[in-house]
């Protein structure tokens, strides 16, 4: 498979030094082994790369004990372990190792916030840094294709989305079955493993009701009451889903009126053909009604791909109001307000609303098509 080169890796090199770690977290399949492979590329010095699924690997890298750590990493200068969320204690042991072997180098992987972040957030607080990898984003797809190709593709992104093999592959029966295997036998791993969740079938249908729901307020009582569940226990899935990297939530904004939306979240899909995926639809856009959706969701992820890849801080949230008037997403950094509003197909352009700007004296306003996206998310 062709390799695009992942902006993470130059954030990588940058973030790798003596007595750290550097936690890269991520969905399955998005190219965290291959970031380390091409990273382990430039290292000269003597490097140990280990897997956390080997049942030898977590026997003793789950011993508390510094002479058996010590022993393990031997003389190398750089310590690597993909998929540490399955190592019991890891968070602990990976600061003995920081503490206590001079100079040494660690890089953990992880597909599940939820398991890695617990075990490692309270012993590694102030030596790690945390590097967050996603699909492809168009950032990094940009070098390898020029203008033209980067217009003509943006369609088969807002169906297939953006996994490496998906963007390298070019037969669209394959990208779908690939989407499909995921679906069927990655997406639910690492929620499956926490082991809180009696039906793993409520996942599938949870999903597809957000599926279905893509830019709009989502209520906990609502899909309770389709999935048989309790509120509290929709709450619990929807957390676990979102530290498993399949879905990201977003916060409603309110600072100032009384009449803002801000008690229900609205929730996005990491890849928008894992979403087209759990809801069987690869029809061509002409042929959906959903394309506004999609643009949403795309335009959502490639922005927050495009903060973490280059560093640009910002809070998110989107901005509605009780009387219908909203703003697909809110961006607020350096103290000022930033409202997008996006729109594939405009007939005309919409104006700001007047509560937004006459409320907000530091909020900005933009409206981004098909015609101004790509210096949005690039």
């Amino acid at each position: 498979m062709t390799y695009i080169k992942q902006r993470q890796l130059l954030n990588l090199r940058d973030a790798v030094r003596p007595n750290n770690v550097v936690l890269i977290y991520g969905p399955r399949r998005v190219g965290k082994t291959t970031l380390i492979a091409e990273y382990l590329k430039s290292v000269s010095e003597p490097y140990l790369l280990v897997n956390g699924e080997d049942p030898s690997v977590r026997k003793i890298l789950s011993s508390d004990k510094i002479s058996s750590l010590r022993s393990f990493v031997g003389n190398h200068k750089l310590f690597v372990i993909d998929e540490a969320q399955h190592i019991d204690n890891i968070g602990l042991n990976l600061k003995i190792m920081v503490d206590n072997i001079p100079n040494l180098k660690i890089i953990a992987t992880g597909s599940s916030s939820f398991n890695l972040a617990q075990k490692v957030g309270a012993p590694l607080l102030g030596r790690a840094t945390i590097l967050h990898l996603y699909p492809l984003a168009q950032l990094e797809i940009k070098e390898e294709e020029n203008l033209a190709e980067t217009h003509a593709n943006l369609e088969r992104r807002l169906i297939y989305g953006s996994y490496p093999s998906v963007i390298t592959e070019e037969d669209n029966a394959v990208a779908r079955s690939y989407l499909e295997q995921i679906v069927g036998s990655y997406l639910y791993k690492d929620v499956a493993e926490l082991g809180e969740v009696r039906k793993p079938k409520t996942l599938t249908k949870l999903l597809e009701l957000l599926a279905f729901q893509i830019g709009k307020e989502v209520s906990l009582t609502e899909l309770g009451a389709q999935l048989e569940l309790h509120k509290d226990t929709v709450a619990k899935y929807l957390y676990y889903l979102e530290e498993s990297f399949v879905i990201y939530s977003l916060r409603g904004f309110s600072r100032n009126l009384r009449k803002e939306v801000s008690k229900q979240d609205k929730y996005y899909f990491y890849d928008i053909g894992i979403r087209n995926a759990l809801i069987n639809n690869f029809n061509h856009i002409s042929l959906r009604t959903d394309v506004g959706e999609l643009w949403e969701n795309y335009l959502f992820m490639e922005r927050i791909k495009r903060g973490e890849y280059l560093g640009t801080r910002s809070n998110y949230y989107f901005w509605r109001t009780y009387d219908q008037k909203e703003i697909d997403l809110v961006e607020e950094r350096e103290g000022k307000l930033f409202g997008y509003e996006f729109k594939y197909s405009p007939k005309k352009l919409p104006k700001a609303p007047k509560d937004w700007l006459g409320t907000y004296s530091n909020a900005n306003y933009e409206v981004i098509t098909p015609e101004n996206y790509l210096d949005f998310i690039t």
